[in-house]
């Protein structure tokens, strides 16, 4: 099993959902770099369960650094985190143990590993694994923003309902960050979370698409064909569980576009410095940074947990059934997700950036 991400910055992650805790293992970080652990606990906190509209599983999400921190900054050895289970109800998922709940991993795993695997909450496959994303992506973030490169991430859509485009994304990715919600018009917001209610109320969930935008990275970060800014985004987005498409910049709609729209025409500025006028392909051109906003938007699908009567197999008889499933789930977890895709893009950014500059770029 592949379970590190990353070449010059690399992420480890281990853990199970109802097991004792997440471990999230940042390597390559150079030496001397703040940690500032108020901010770590306030990015945990966005992934946490909010209200009426999530879970009411409710995890602290207490971390402790074990390892490469000390008196405050990063010592150079790999950054170990644990953030300890505490909330778990193991005696809510002992039916699925044989039952192959739709949507989620029930099936593949005793595929793959033959009835062995914790299956308690869905194991190692349940998004709680993510705490260890947001954790270790926090202390790059940190790193990041201190040489100017911002990352936010705004629900753009949400149960057919849309937020408005990104228009100043500088100030906006600001305004995103102090938010548990992250809309950028709150009327659409507050309808987004009366579709979730809705559809809590019917036994049901929605899912949505989230748009980041990445300010600040210098042109010229990131390589062609196999390892793009696109390719390492792509490969630890799709790494979390809930995301099932991505698209850079226009995405699919520049199918429907001629050369002459899709293209971005390059300009210089009073100031001599390079932008386009337009940004369809998402601050990139060839895999390579080309010092534009990066944007991307990532597709969450609904919560796969409901409460409906579904149809499903008993894979130890081999027989069909029909299933409920039972326990705390969220409705939607789109608002829970944003801030675990910005955590990823800042780990993939410190990884490229470091292969771009060294590791001592990021100090």
């Amino acid at each position: 099993m592949k379970d590190t991400f990353g070449q010059s910055v690399s992420l480890t992650l281990t853990g199970e959902s109802h097991g004792a805790g997440i471990v999230a293992v940042l390597s390559g970080m150079a030496p001397g770099i703040a940690v500032d652990e108020e901010f770590i606990a306030d990015q945990l906190t966005k992934r946490r369960p909010a209200g009426a509209i999530s879970t009411s599983r409710q995890e602290g999400d207490k971390f402790e650094i074990l390892s490469g921190v000390f008196n405050g900054f990063t010592t150079g050895t790999p950054i170990t985190i644990l953030i300890r289970n505490e909330n778990t109800k193991s005696k809510d998922y002992s039916e699925i143990a044989v039952t192959a709940r739709p949507g989620h991993a029930d099936y593949t795993a005793q595929c793959k590993y033959h009835g062995f695997q914790d299956y308690r909450g869905g194991g190692h496959f349940s998004g709680r694994i993510t705490a260890g994303i947001v954790a270790a992506g926090a202390v790059c973030t940190s790193a990041l923003a201190r040489k100017g490169i911002k990352i936010g991430t705004h629900i753009a859509k949400c149960a057919g309902i849309s937020d408005r485009a990104f228009c100043d994304i500088e100030a906006e990715i600001d305004i995103l960050n102090e938010k548990i919600f992250a809309v950028l018009d709150e009327s659409a917001g507050a309808k987004m979370e009366e579709a979730i209610l809705a559809a809590k109320n019917e036994q049901d969930s929605v899912g949505g698409i989230l748009e980041t935008a990445i300010t600040g990275v210098p042109a010229g970060v990131g390589e062609p064909y196999f390892d793009s800014i696109e390719s390492q985004l792509a490969h630890i987005l799709f790494s979390i569980p809930a995301v099932k498409g991505v698209e850079f910049g226009s995405g699919f709609a520049m199918a429907d576009m001629r050369g002459s729209e899709a293209n971005d025409a390059f300009r210089i500025g009073e100031n001599g410095a390079v932008f386009t006028e337009t940004n369809h392909n998402g601050g990139i051109n060839g895999g390579i940074s080309n010092g534009c906003p990066i944007t991307f938007r990532c597709a969450i699908k609904p919560t796969p947990s409901i409460s409906l009567e579904q149809r499903t197999i008993d894979f130890a008889k081999g027989e069909n059934k029909d299933f409920v499933i039972t326990g705390r789930h969220d409705p939607a977890i789109i608002h829970r997700a944003r801030v675990v895709v910005d955590s990823a893009a800042a780990i993939v950014l410190c990884d490229i950036l470091a292969q771009r500059y060294g590791t001592d770029w990021l100090r």
